[in-house]
């Protein structure tokens, strides 16, 4: 793993998530949040678990080990959970453009889950686990939007990386 596939895979990450937002902007107050029975109920409680993720797992990178997850009345409209999604995704962005060298992806990143279990693994890994369980929940609300007879959104990583500059040839 290099730097420059961490920087690659967070602005992937971030186009995805508002790829992903500015899709559901187009549901009704009543289908965004709707009960589809999904693993987090639905639009709204799957972006807030996304989005609660996302940040619980920047706090980790940076020391600090949080005991409580999000709920989805702590961020109850779309407009909340947009712009809060927004803020920690330039965060995250910034996060991985912080890391300048190849070493720094391997240091080991001692925390505790939600639980107070602890673990100690490699930034790399718990970074690409992070971007892979974000690209997981899109995938749900893509599949909600469908079901809400909205227009769904591609958010593959093909999809971004064909929109960006051939990289030189060697």
């Amino acid at each position: 793993m290099q730097t420059s596939d961490i920087h690659s895979f967070y602005e992937f990450n971030s186009w995805a998530n508002a790829r992903i937002l500015e899709a559901v902007r187009a549901l009704t107050p009543e289908q965004y949040t709707n009960d589809l029975h999904s693993s987090h109920g639905g639009v709204h409680g799957t972006l807030v678990h996304t989005m609660g993720a996302d940040e619980i797992w920047l706090k980790r990178w940076n020391g600090e080990s949080p005991s409580r997850f999000y709920a989805p009345e702590d961020f109850p409209t779309f407009a909340a959970v947009s712009e809060r999604l927004s803020e920690i995704d330039r965060s995250l962005v910034a996060f991985s453009r912080s890391l300048t060298t190849d070493e720094a992806l391997h240091a080991v990143i001692a925390y505790k889950d939600l639980k107070g279990n602890p673990y100690s693994q490699a930034l790399w890994q718990l970074m690409q686990h992070l971007v892979n369980h974000s690209t997981y929940h899109r995938g749900q609300i893509v599949t909600m939007l469908r079901q809400h007879g909205a227009k769904a959104v591609a958010t593959d990583l093909v999809a971004y990386y064909r929109l960006q500059p051939l990289p030189p040839s060697s």
